[in-house]
């Protein structure tokens, strides 16, 4: 039976404002992995090129899960449902995307073909077979991809966020506790798009 590897994994867990995101990708079997890294270990430009790329050839889907939502549901919750959200995304451009790679199968149900891999120790609720591991963006080129497709949407985001904020530094620091958006906060309030459960 056909088995299709998915990787998994979030950007945005970290920062005190803005939302969480999270990628899921399939990728083709020609797909140039040495492109592929923890998206935290890529340059920006690295990284843009590589999702750039993702878009192009692999089989994907994005979940975004904004700043209220995390405060009502806390930050593991979200993460776990941006993953689900990119899930159902992917799942929605498979059969398609199994065409165009001339790829055929006899199951109905494409969740029994996916085997899932998140980063992490969490798994999202997913209708497929899912392991995490700790590292695994380290490790997967899949779960790389999806980590890249995480980070750099999420990072577009919150430079968004910065035309509309500017005082608050969003493009430099992309929501991340440093130590000038922790003083920003306290000097002049938090932003409309700060996470508000979230210590200062």
């Amino acid at each position: 039976m056909l088995k299709l590897i998915c990787g998994f994994d979030e950007a945005g867990r970290g920062p005190l404002a803005g939302p969480v995101t999270a990628g899921c990708v399939i990728l083709p079997e020609d797909f140039p992995v040495e492109i592929l890294n923890d998206s935290k270990k890529l340059s920006e430009k690295k990284r843009e090129a590589a999702e750039k790329l993702i878009m192009e050839k692999a089989c994907w889907g994005l979940g975004i899960v904004d700043h209220e939502t995390i405060d009502q549901m806390n930050i593991l919750r979200a993460s776990m449902y941006a993953m689900k959200i990119a899930y159902e995304m992917m799942k929605a451009k498979l059969p398609e995307w199994l065409a165009a790679q001339g790829i055929e199968h006899e199951e109905t149900d494409l969740d029994k073909i996916i085997s899932a891999i998140t980063d992490g120790t969490s798994c999202p609720d997913v209708p497929c077979q899912c392991r995490c591991e700790p590292k695994a963006d380290g490790k997967y080129p899949e779960v790389m991809a999806a980590s890249i497709i995480a980070k750099v949407e999420r990072d577009k985001i919150m430079v968004d966020f910065d035309r509309l904020y500017p005082q608050y530094g969003y493009a430099k620091h992309k929501g991340y506790p440093t130590a000038a958006h922790i003083a920003v906060c306290r000097e002049i309030g938090m932003s409309p798009v700060q996470r508000k459960t979230f210590k200062f």
